[in-house]
């Protein structure tokens, strides 16, 4: 089986909160995907199937987009670590004139495809690590990016040189521990319910900020 093939076996078609607008493979619960990709993930040496989820920063920067498309519009997009896929595929619905979204799991870029394929819009998947690649965007987009210290001392420096180059970097952070302290500009706040299977409370409050 490829990486499509055990996509869509081990999803359903459902609707992210906050994004009724959107179709996405989803995990209908976290056990099931989380069993069944174990041996799929040992035997390629791949990660989580975090991308069988809307994570609350990616609804939060989808349903940003949608409600204010101008963020957008007319302008080169990347969804950074984008799971689902969900922020670049609002990106697109929005009238971005490019859309790419970057992940380092095969599973990733492959639901990706199939989602943007489901909503009839075009988003590149990327399958590599765009840390350190030269700046060819004029957004930035990068949702839940912060929760964990390695993580985010490998992506930020890149981020903030992107913003520096003049890209718009948006992160959108519901309340990770390893989130900057500084250089942030809110440019929105929302309130995205979620669930107990992956969050330890059922609603979680996210800001959308432009590192400045």
């Amino acid at each position: 089986m490829n990486s499509s093939g055990f996509v869509r076996a081990h999803t359903l078609v459902g609707r992210a909160a906050l994004v009724p607008e959107i179709a996405l493979h989803l995990a209908s619960e976290i056990t099931p995907i989380w069993q069944a990709t174990e041996s799929w993930l040992a035997e390629r040496d791949m990660e989580p199937p975090f991308w069988a989820f809307a994570w609350p920063g990616g609804i939060a920067t989808a349903r940003m987009i949608l409600d204010e498309p101008a963020h957008v519009a007319g302008l080169r997009v990347l969804d950074f670590a984008a799971g689902c896929g969900i922020a670049a595929i609002a990106a697109a619905k929005a009238g971005a004139a490019l859309v790419e979204a970057a992940e380092i799991d095969p599973l990733a870029t492959a639901a990706i495809a199939l989602n943007a394929e489901l909503n009839g819009v075009a988003v590149t998947a990327l399958l590599e690590d765009v840390v350190g690649a030269d700046c060819r965007w004029d957004v930035i987009l990068a949702g839940d990016v912060c929760y964990e210290a390695p993580m985010t001392a490998h992506i930020l420096p890149w981020l903030r040189g992107m913003a520096r180059q003049g890209a718009r970097v948006l992160l959108a952070d519901p309340g990770r521990a390893y989130l900057p302290r500084e250089g942030l500009r809110v440019v929105r706040v929302l309130e995205v319910p979620t669930t107990r299977e992956l969050e330890d409370r059922e609603r979680r409050v996210v800001t959308v900020a432009e590192l400045v």
